[in-house]
């Protein structure tokens, strides 16, 4: 193999490889076939990445196919939203595509593996079927009904079809090898009645084709010449194989595996997920704190970060677990060059400055991004009655504390040096306001006569701010496994994943806040208006992500 073809992933390699020998005549196909019978989690936009980005490197083509051959799970919601997900992260597609699109054309293949006496109809029961199948280690038997003539399984099938059969009454079943060491071969069921209407055909069907039937010739429909999955179906591929080759289609995709994708401190199994919002441990498919798609959007995430920790982690043969960290690295990452900064006060402490004009306001500069000129700056007001953090504050300060304290002189953002001269308490001794003076001769926060201040802290004028509901999320699970040592997951839920804070106070500037536009409060993380529970009366906001990795100095403390 030439250096040429040695760059990028092994998949890459694999697709160069067969340009260069002209396999189907140098076309690259891909497909991501989601079942819509959930949201989408960070898990598929691997699989999004993947496929879509393979298909532009090599000027082929990309198909979103919905696997929809399961009626009872499927609903229209989740086809809506995948669609909206994979636009989201950039990716565009034709017209959808859909199993159900096949289903005349599945019931023809089924019946012609049939008349090759390649298949079956068994009236085993689900239980009787478990039991003849075996074991890891010992071969499967055969089923009594594995030697019905091929009429008898045409009349068969077609009463299926028909509705004549109740479900788990009969089945069809492939007819390979009852004794392969792969499981898989051993007559895997290939359609099955099931009496549910489809968000699609309604009741046209009341059979409906297994995955690996269904999913295998639905690839070779469409000329999928790379069929790219997770490891979880290697063990498959060979059944895979042997339906196209049984029915002799003229195209026969190459299923090739990789490892799916894990990260610390999160679940990504589409039941474990559904098990969290069923028994309201989040408030739903979308709750900011899953892995979801949906979820990650509303949070703040930005399509640009999550397709960039894609690439970063790259693609192979062998499973892993991802730091989260390092997905929150390329948020930040992404969210430092586009988020415009503004302040807010999430826990507000009124300060008061004695020595400032009763009636004056005055209008400061600062500047939306320190190292972004193109994006302007704004105005912000300033008056006798600010707030700032309540943990700026601390009536007997360590050494090492740069911020106010009795005495201490510190640097508003934007304003002027202020110290601190008195403090003010209610009945329980909980500080409620702090009175300062400030140096006018300091605006812009810089002293004449050269006096160093070592700390800068940020504020909102009391006077011209707006009151906000800040939540701040943090990871959803205490350990870095939640599913290590058999441990029910539920038990290792993060008490501390959500914080909902009241009485913030924002600059009035994000009046206009769009969901999911980033800011940066400045010093506090980043931060977008939550796009299901605010309004213009009662704005929330969703902390996106700290600016730092506090949670790993936590660990290590």
């Amino acid at each position: 193999m030439d250096e040429e073809i040695k760059k990028g992933h092994f998949i890459e390699s694999i697709i160069q490889q067969d340009i260069k020998n002209n396999k189907n005549n140098g076309s690259v196909v891909t497909r991501f076939p989601p079942e819509p019978n959930g949201y989408l989690h960070i898990g598929h936009a691997k699989s999004i990445c993947l496929n879509f980005n393979m298909a532009k490197k090599f000027n082929g083509k990309c198909n979103l196919r919905f696997d929809d051959s399961n009626p009872a799970k499927e609903k229209q919601v989740y086809i809506d939203s995948i669609k909206s997900t994979v636009n989201w992260l950039g990716f565009k597609f034709d017209t959808p595509l859909f199993a159900s699109d096949y289903f005349d054309r599945l019931y023809a293949f089924a019946v012609e593996l049939i008349k090759k006496d390649k298949a079956y109809v068994c009236s085993l029961s689900a239980e009787k079927i478990r039991e003849y199948r075996g074991t890891l280690t010992e071969p499967g038997k055969n089923s009594p009904y594995r030697e019905r003539s091929i009429q008898e399984n045409l009349d068969l099938f077609r009463q299926m079809k028909n509705g004549e059969f109740g479900e788990g009454e009969h089945t069809l079943r492939a007819k390979i090898d009852m004794t392969s060491p792969n499981i898989n071969l051993r007559d895997p069921i290939i359609y099955r009645v099931k009496k549910a209407s489809h968000p699609r055909t309604r009741d046209k069907w009341c059979i409906y084709p297994m995955y690996d039937f269904t999913h295998c010739l639905s690839d070779s429909l469409e000329g999928i010449t790379h069929s790219l999955c997770s490891l979880e179906f290697e063990d498959h591929r060979p059944l895979y194989d042997w339906i196209i080759d049984a029915l002799e289609t003229p195209c026969h995709p190459q299923q090739i595996e990789f490892a799916r994708m894990n990260i610390t401190y999160t679940v990504l199994s589409k039941r474990k997920l559904q098990r969290l919002v069923e028994e309201n441990h989040v408030t739903g498919w979308d709750d900011p704190r899953l892995p979801t798609l949906e979820g990650m959007r509303r949070r703040g995430y930005t399509p640009e970060a999550i397709t960039n920790f894609c690439d970063m982690i790259g693609v192979s043969k062998k499973d892993s677990r991802i730091d989260m960290g390092l997905l929150e690295s390329c948020l930040r990452d992404d969210l430092n060059e586009r988020a415009p900064r503004v302040m807010g006060v999430l826990k507000p402490l009124k300060v008061i400055i004695e020595n400032y004009p009763d009636d004056r306001t005055e209008e400061l500069i600062a500047k939306n991004h320190p190292q972004q000129e193109g994006m302007g700056s704004r105005t912000i007001t300033f008056s006798k009655e600010i707030y700032v953090e309540q943990d700026d504050f601390m009536e007997d300060p360590p050494k090492k504390f740069f911020r106010l304290g009795p005495g201490r002189e510190v640097r508003l953002r934007y304003a002027y040096l202020v110290t601190c001269k008195e403090v003010i308490k209610d009945e329980s001794g909980t500080v409620t306001q702090l009175i300062c003076t400030y140096d006018p001769a300091t605006k812009g926060g810089n002293a004449p006569d050269g006096r160093k201040v070592k700390g800068t802290i940020h504020w909102v004028n009391a006077n011209d701010c707006m009151d906000a509901t800040v939540r701040l999320y943090d990871r959803l699970f205490k350990d870095e496994n939640p599913e290590q040592d058999k441990q029910d997951f539920i038990e290792n839920l993060n008490p501390d994943s959500l914080e909902t804070l009241t009485s913030c106070k924002l600059e009035k500037s994000l009046i206009t806040a769009e969901p999911e536009a980033a800011f940066q409060f400045e010093r506090l993380g980043y931060f977008c208006l939550d796009s299901k529970d605010a309004t213009k009366d009662t704005p929330v906001f969703n902390r996106t992500v700290t600016l730092r990795d506090a949670w790993a100095k936590l660990q290590k403390g």
